[in-house]
């Protein structure tokens, strides 16, 4: 199973109910697919580095990873020279999507690209557990409808965004870009 595992770059700690499921994620000697940035992805890698898993891809845009703190394998995502900023870092969560087999992401509730990976998993029909930051709990997400249900829990910012990604509309190939 291949775990696309994600969350804000404004996290800077793990709680231990997340570091359990991370140790069970090692102990199923599952495949973990990590991006690049600071924060969440950074605290995914120092974790398995600890543990020294071996099980673990590196997801960077245009192949340039700004942290491998384990030295792991990089998985090159493909990024057109003109994009630039959110877009092309996105294209690595994408890929990320589209490999997984389920997701795992930590979020607060604002986070546009973790809501972003969400969504993209969901429309992938992949299953998504999100630790919740602000309940301290863990939800499972398989459908649109409980998407719904945790975005009615988080801020008017994160609903509004919620809307207009929602009222685009996607094909069963078409991921959820945040232009």
């Amino acid at each position: 199973m291949r775990v696309f595992i994600a969350g804000p770059r404004a996290v800077s700690k793990l709680n231990k109910s997340v570091e359990d499921r991370l140790f069970n994620i090692y102990n199923n000697n599952f495949t973990v697919l990590v991006g690049d940035a600071n924060g969440v992805d950074k605290l995914i890698q120092n974790f398995y580095l600890k543990l020294n898993y071996k099980n673990v891809v590196v997801y960077a845009s245009k192949g340039l990873a700004r942290n491998n703190i384990g030295n792991w394998p990089i998985e090159n995502v493909v990024v057109a020279n003109k994009v630039r900023g959110f877009d092309f870092y996105t294209q690595k969560d994408v890929a990320m999507s589209k490999s997984a087999d389920y997701g795992f992401m930590i979020w607060n509730g604002k986070s546009k690209g973790t809501l972003n990976n969400v969504l993209n998993l969901v429309f992938n029909n992949k299953k998504v557990l999100v630790y919740f930051i602000p309940q301290d709990k863990f939800i499972l997400i398989e459908n649109k409808l409980k998407l719904e249900q945790l975005i009615s829990l988080c801020p008017l910012e994160t609903k509004e965004i919620y809307k207009k990604l929602i009222s685009k509309t996607f094909n069963s190939t078409e991921q959820v870009s945040m232009l």
